[in-house]
């Protein structure tokens, strides 16, 4: 039963840091990071001129680009709530 309890406190907790600045920060870095291997496939799509791999790895971008700028604007939204609460 306490493992139990202790599984849901971290399960809580986890999801406490998701919505937190610095889990906020970490979403970013690792969609950014994401970035590098749809740049590798479009490189690679390009010298094999295989259009369905470059059109792949642009919707692959488009969706990076959306994710982060969804995750910027979640985190401006923390920072005017701070504001707010002084």
């Amino acid at each position: 039963m306490s493992t139990e309890v202790s599984k849901a406190s971290a399960l809580k907790k986890a999801k406490g840091f998701k919505k937190s600045k610095p889990g906020t920060y970490l979403s970013i870095g690792t969609t950014l990071f994401g970035a590098v291997s749809v740049i590798k496939q479009a490189k690679k799509a390009r010298g094999e001129q295989d259009t369905l791999q470059l059109v792949d790895a642009i919707v692959s971008a488009a969706a990076i680009a959306t994710g982060v700028a969804l995750l910027v604007r979640e985190l401006r939204r923390m920072n005017s709530d701070d504001v707010l609460a002084d």
